[in-house]
């Protein structure tokens, strides 16, 4: 495979970043603290990287409107609609992998 000129890359990225976003909104049953533990980030940590991107290129971004960006409405409409409880089994295993959350 030849080499991807930077703007290519970038475009190819987006997409794969975009599909991903997508992804976690359409599987609202797999819950952040589940990303968590099985990945070591959740949507949570997604928005965070987004916040820092823009934040490193100067543009005025907000934690609030960065997860909107990622999950697709205001992050408390999202937490009422689809956010369950922590199971003490979930719950425990976050807490034996400690990920860096963020």
């Amino acid at each position: 495979m030849s080499a991807l000129d930077e703007q290519t890359k970038t475009e190819l990225e987006a997409a794969a970043f975009r599909r991903l976003v997508q992804h976690l909104r359409e599987r609202t049953d797999v819950q952040n603290i589940d990303l968590m533990n099985l990945a070591g980030f959740c949507r949570n940590c997604l928005s965070n990287w987004y916040l820092d991107a823009a934040q490193e290129k100067g543009i005025p971004l907000t934690k609030d409107a960065s997860r909107e960006i990622v999950y697709g409405m205001p992050y408390d409409q999202w937490k009422n609609l689809h956010q369950d409880q922590a199971s003490d089994a979930q719950k425990a295993a976050f807490e034996r992998h400690k990920p860096d959350h963020g």
